[in-house]
């Protein structure tokens, strides 16, 4: 277990359909099987970590915009999910409106900051799921965060994409949070068949500055994963002997062995 919580890790691309949600949601689950508490904070107005746990709209009463918006605690707006000691704080269609009303706001970039403190009582590991953008959304889960978790998939123009990531990164930590740190870059959607998938992990692990960041686990394509989502389920809870499961299971091992330095 951490010694002092709780450990926040703002999951970040800002390139949708790179397994993002899913990460933070297999993730979220996979640390709450192993006795960490865990909680999830969706914050995309879209709202598929809410949807992929099976929290609806009409069960969304309160969320991330009562949390950030209108003072609202975090007790108040989190809620249980069919895993033992997994939270979530999930999004609604008011997020969508949240980028304009932060912009006029006073502490525009801290109000998630302070709204989680304390939340090291009830939780060990706090998961920020990351809209796909670089607004002021993802800049409050960056000052929030000690660490950031990018899951990254193999494709043409990746390390393009790092490459303007870590300048929003290096930004917050100048003027906003200097204990900003990586936890890593975890490479997904892989298919090991396609030349270009392993051209592109090649490129990632020999890079001069993300090279060592990146987790030995890959996740592959994988149609379970896939369908998940619309079980409400997280994959390794709707089919944990999937390819796709497995893989999300080593990497709860690996990100924890990173974290904690656990077997």
């Amino acid at each position: 277990m951490p010694d002092s919580g709780p450990r926040i890790h703002a999951v970040v691309n800002q390139k949708g359909g790179v397994a993002k949600t899913t990460t933070a949601v297999n993730l979220a689950t996979a640390l709450a099987a192993t006795g960490r508490r865990s909680l999830l904070v969706d914050l995309d107005p879209q709202g598929n970590a809410s949807t992929g746990l099976g929290v609806g709209p009409g069960l969304r009463r309160l969320g991330a915009w009562d949390l950030m918006l209108a003072g609202a605690r975090l007790a108040d707006v989190a809620v249980g999910t069919a895993i033992a000691g997994f939270d979530l704080v999930p999004s609604s269609e008011r997020m969508f409106g949240a980028e304009l009303e932060l912009a006029g706001a006073a502490s525009r970039e801290t109000r998630l900051q302070e709204a989680l403190r304390g939340a090291g009582r009830r939780y060990d590991y706090v998961l920020l799921d990351c809209p796909p953008s670089l607004g002021l959304l993802t800049v409050n889960a960056l000052t929030a965060a000690g660490r950031v978790l990018v899951p990254l998939q193999t494709e043409f123009l990746a390390l393009e994409g790092l490459v303007l990531l870590k300048q929003t990164v290096d930004a917050v930590r100048a003027a906003l949070n200097p204990g900003l740190s990586y936890a890593g870059i975890l490479l997904t959607m892989s298919d090991r068949r396609n030349r270009l998938s392993v051209e592109v992990e090649a490129d990632v692990r020999g890079h001069p500055q993300f090279g060592r960041l990146v987790y030995d686990t890959v996740i592959p394509r994988n149609v379970r994963v896939s369908e998940a989502p619309s079980h409400g389920k997280p994959v390794i809870v709707y089919d944990m002997r999937a390819s796709g499961s497995q893989a999300y299971i080593r990497f709860a091992g690996e990100f924890l062995r990173r974290e904690e330095g656990a077997a």
